[in-house]
């Protein structure tokens, strides 16, 4: 039998793994970035996953990074929970994004319950997206956060400090926003299922603050 065909009978064995295919039958989300989504293997948030969001000072661009899929999941009248977030959250600017402020809920807690809370948000089946900045989280939190995503199928989203980067992660997707002099930027530092790309893209956050 020539060589060829031996290799075709055996990429047909179901066993055998095809990275390609595989990959485009993971769940994501659109991020609203088209220049994001195109440097993510699955063109968005993967769907049962943690997303760490890293980043310079309070206010560069950190929220309203995800603003476009909480605006998405909340048109769909999904849930969509905030816990324990550093400012009050600017109810004018959020429906200028287009969030349904009736799917929107917000938690308030301590470092700690902030923790128990979002994993159980996480776990429920009943979230679609949950927002927490977890800032002196260690691995082992961020991994009942992972776990915790999985389980119920969210969007799980932790905001933390740029100093972080450096500390492991079991975050599926890990995005810093380096602010530099012409403005903030995106660099993918982790993305399961795929190379991180070697390249930053341009990001301005928008005009109206989410707080």
């Amino acid at each position: 039998m020539p060589q060829l065909a031996v290799i075709e009978n055996m990429l047909r064995d179901p066993r055998i793994w095809r990275g390609r295919v595989v990959e485009q039958q993971v769940p994501s989300a659109s991020t609203g970035h088209a220049a994001l989504d195109a440097l993510l293997p699955h063109r968005g948030w993967t769907l049962g996953t943690l997303s760490e969001v890293l980043f310079d000072a309070d206010g560069t661009g950190e929220l309203e990074l995800v603003l476009p899929v909480l605006a998405e999941l909340t048109r769909q009248r999904r849930h969509v929970v905030i816990v324990a977030a550093p400012y009050v959250l600017y109810a004018p600017a959020l429906r200028a994004h287009d969030v349904q402020l009736e799917y929107l809920h917000c938690i308030e807690a301590n470092e700690n319950e902030a923790l128990w809370a979002a994993e159980q948000c996480l776990r429920s089946g009943i979230c679609a997206a949950v927002l927490c900045w977890p800032r002196q989280a260690h691995e082992r939190s961020l991994r009942r956060l992972q776990v915790a995503a999985e389980t119920g199928q969210a969007l799980g989203f932790a905001f933390r400090p740029a100093r972080a980067a450096t500390n492991p992660s079991p975050a599926a997707t890990r995005i810093r926003l380096p602010l530099r002099s012409d403005g903030t930027q995106i660099e993918v530092i982790k993305c399961r299922g795929g190379m991180v790309p070697t390249r930053s893209i341009a990001f301005r956050a928008s005009a109206t603050p989410a707080w």
